[in-house]
This record gives structure tokens, sequence and C-alpha cells, in this order.
């Protein structure tokens, strides 16, 4: 799958916003509140919040929620459409043309880029508005790839199995099915889920990493996140 063909599986902005802040909430209760592979940054800029992944290999990608759209970008090193396969490293033809000027700005973000580069090998964007995602004018060969369907196959499927399925492999233990189900619906976060996810989990500590995401905590008292485990 290229960027192409991503285009038509991605869900509305709001669906999209709502499965990454889940992925990110999901990691941090499985990885015992330590640096996750996916992140969920509310108000990154003013106003603007970012999703990200970060495999740790060299992988990642980033969607930035603006009021004036969404801006989402991928980069596998290892893929056809690397700017690292020349030197000066060059983006892939057409990636960011077409990119809306009220977007335009994130490519040139310092957090965004690499030693000054903006490492890209998928984009796409969505305006405020829209009824489709777009992207660049890019063209593949037979067998060449941008790393799009890897990348983005979690937030574009949102499914409880198969994201189920991606925790069980990267932690290499079972996952709930039930509680990843209540976390990609925005149930608030309570004692039973993080129980279920990960019995030795703090639920209080849990709640803090959850509101920082921006991710709603059940309410009990003194404060706490509610419910039996």
């Amino acid at each position: 799958m290229n960027v192409h063909e991503l285009l038509s599986l991605l869900p509305d902005p709001e669906s999209l916003r709502a499965r990454s802040r889940a992925l990110a909430l999901l990691d941090v209760v499985l990885d015992g509140g330590c640096t996750s592979r996916h992140d969920y940054v509310p108000d990154w800029r003013p106003g603007v919040d970012l999703a990200r992944m970060d495999n740790g290999s060299g992988d990642l990608y980033g969607i930035v929620f603006d009021p004036a759209g969404v801006f989402l970008y991928g980069f596998d090193h290892e893929c056809d459409a690397t700017p690292w396969r020349e030197w000066p490293r060059a983006h892939w033809p057409g990636l960011l043309e077409g990119l809306p000027a009220a977007l335009a700005r994130y490519p040139a973000d310092p957090e965004l880029r690499f030693e000054d580069f903006f490492d890209a090998t998928v984009c796409a964007w969505r305006e405020t508005g829209a009824d489709a995602w777009r992207c660049g004018p890019v063209e593949f060969g037979t067998g060449e790839s941008d790393g799009a369907g890897w990348l983005f196959e979690l937030v574009a499927d949102g499914s409880a199995e198969a994201i189920c399925a991606d925790a069980e492999e990267y932690h290499g233990r079972p996952v709930d099915r039930r509680a990843v189900a209540a976390l990609l619906a925005g149930t608030p976060l309570d004692r039973r889920t993080v129980g279920a996810l990960d019995p030795a989990a703090d639920p209080d500590v849990m709640a803090d990493r959850a509101r920082t995401l921006g991710y709603p905590v059940a309410s009990g008292p003194n404060g706490l996140v509610s419910g039996p485990v």
C-alpha cells in the first residue's frame, strides 16, 4: 500500500484523533507509564495537538491536528521513497506539492525535522471542511513503496482486534480486547480497565498519565479513578 491507497482508508479527523489518543494511552498502561511507541501531545503548539509514533528503529510518524486541518506524515527509513536514497537528501518527487498554505509551516517546524531536514516518505492532509484526504502527485513504480501501509495500518484500521494483535506482538503478552475497545470508544479510564490491561499498574498513576494525554478519567472518591478492579 502507498499513500494513494491509504487516503481512502483514513477515518475522519476526529476519529483519527480519538484512535491516536487511545493508542497512546494503551501503550502507557502496557509499558507501566514508561516511554512508549505512541504518544499524544495536547497543545503541542497553541491550539494544536500532535500524535506521534516512534518505533525506536528509525521509523516514525506524526499527525498534526490544527484548527485549519490535519497534516499527517510518516518516515520509513528503508523504503524506496526515503530522502536518504541520495545526497543531499531529497524528498520523493511531489511529496509536498499541493500542501495547503495553512498547513505548510509544519514541514519547517524544527521539532519535526532531523538535522534541519524534514525526513518524510509519506505525507497527506485534510483541510477543515474538506470531505476527503489529499496528497501530492507522487508516483511509484512496480514494487516501490513509501511505507504508508505498515506505518498507518493501526490508525487506518482502528479495530480492537487489529490493535490487540499488534500490542500482543509488540509487548509479548496477552492484551484484553474489551479494555482496548473501551479505550477506542473513549470510555473514561477506570480501575477496571487499568487492571484488565496490567494488574500491576497503579491506577492513580495511570489516571494522571491519561489526563496529560487529554483522555477522560472516571471520577471517584478524592478524585481518583473509580470502579473495582
